[in-house]
């Protein structure tokens, strides 16, 4: 089973490169694709796959069309930005929120005319 304790902020940019590169070749030899294709379906020269798996730096656009070659384009998912709510908004909330119903004795009650 592999790693998944990498600590990150100790790592130079460099390593960091590297590991990204790692997870591609992986990714794409479990795929059993070679470089040649991912590069096609990326869009991208054959080189430029060599070099991130080689832990050479490429573009961020080279990143997202090789992960989206690879079919890897929710690995995204943590850039996603959650709404988070504050402690103090989600007590509000809570002291807004019905405790009980209420009956239902004087709304279908009509008025009778005094005739």
């Amino acid at each position: 089973m592999a790693n998944t304790n990498t600590n990150w902020l100790s790592m130079s940019d460099k390593s960091i490169v590297s590991v990204i590169g790692e997870y591609i070749k992986h990714q794409r030899l479990t795929q059993n694709k070679s470089q040649k294709v991912i590069a096609e379906a990326a869009g991208i020269n054959r080189w430029t796959m060599s070099k991130i798996e080689n832990g050479e730096p490429i573009s961020l656009l080279s990143l997202i069309q090789i992960l989206r070659a690879l079919n890897l384009l929710d690995v995204l998912n943590v850039f996603k930005v959650q709404p988070q709510i504050s402690p103090l908004e989600l007590a509000k909330l809570e002291k807004q929120r019905r405790q009980r119903a209420s009956s239902d004795s004087g709304k279908n009650k009509q008025d009778k005319s005094e005739w």
